[in-house]
């Protein structure tokens, strides 16, 4: 079957909560690699956080529509949280692939969490279904990345693309501490986002 090279990027995360720095992330991939669009995937279980007290699936997948609402180049799916056991990426990109028959998949997230893929299910099947969009985060070098990922194969080590961010640091951690601190969260992800964190109180326990 002849290939229409369309791209669409997916972008994996608890998103607890869903933040700007995933937002300008996710729209600087899209522009940067001519994506069609952007799918945010919050995760059902995700087997590689050690985090016991994660937010219900349910609200992360609301706020995270509340956020991307007003783009119409992004929109969610709640593929991960739907599937039963463990999230891993490998099985993911593998229904999307079968979803968007033809296209280029391109999978969002940060350099720091690629510098981890050895750890990560098939990850040389995962490399050859997709590329990965290596985000960079303030401080972080984007040259140490060869160094981390030499014991993969060259064909897959192309598959990494390496993508630089507008300097945002901000974190959902750092979000869910200034929650129970009582201290502001306004600007650091959107109103939407804020008004349903206060609402529901979360990360107040």
């Amino acid at each position: 079957m002849q290939r229409n090279n369309k791209r669409i990027g997916l972008m994996g995360g608890t998103f607890d909560p869903v933040h700007y720095g995933h937002l300008v992330t996710a729209e600087e991939a899209r522009c940067q690699f001519g994506m069609e669009k952007v799918i945010f995937i919050p995760a059902g279980k995700p087997p590689h956080k050690t985090r016991k007290n994660i937010s219900q699936p349910r609200h992360r997948l609301e706020m995270t529509w509340r956020a991307v609402g007003s783009n119409p180049d992004f929109t969610v799916s709640d593929q991960e949280i739907k599937r039963e056991g463990l999230s891993y990426t490998v099985d993911t990109i593998q229904a999307f692939r079968e979803q968007y028959e033809g296209w280029d998949i391109y999978f969002i997230t940060g350099a720091d969490a690629v510098l981890e893929i050895l750890t990560w299910k098939k990850v040389e099947e995962l490399l050859r279904k997709c590329c990965f969009v290596a985000a960079s985060r303030p401080g972080f070098r984007l040259e140490s990345m060869g160094e981390e990922l030499t014991r993969l194969p060259a064909e897959c080590t192309g598959r990494i693309k390496t993508l630089e961010v507008p300097a945002l640091a901000i974190s959902s951690t750092n979000i869910r501490q200034r929650v129970r601190d009582g201290r502001p969260i306004r600007y650091l992800l959107p109103e939407a986002v804020k008004d349903y964190i206060y609402r529901h109180g979360l990360y107040t326990d």
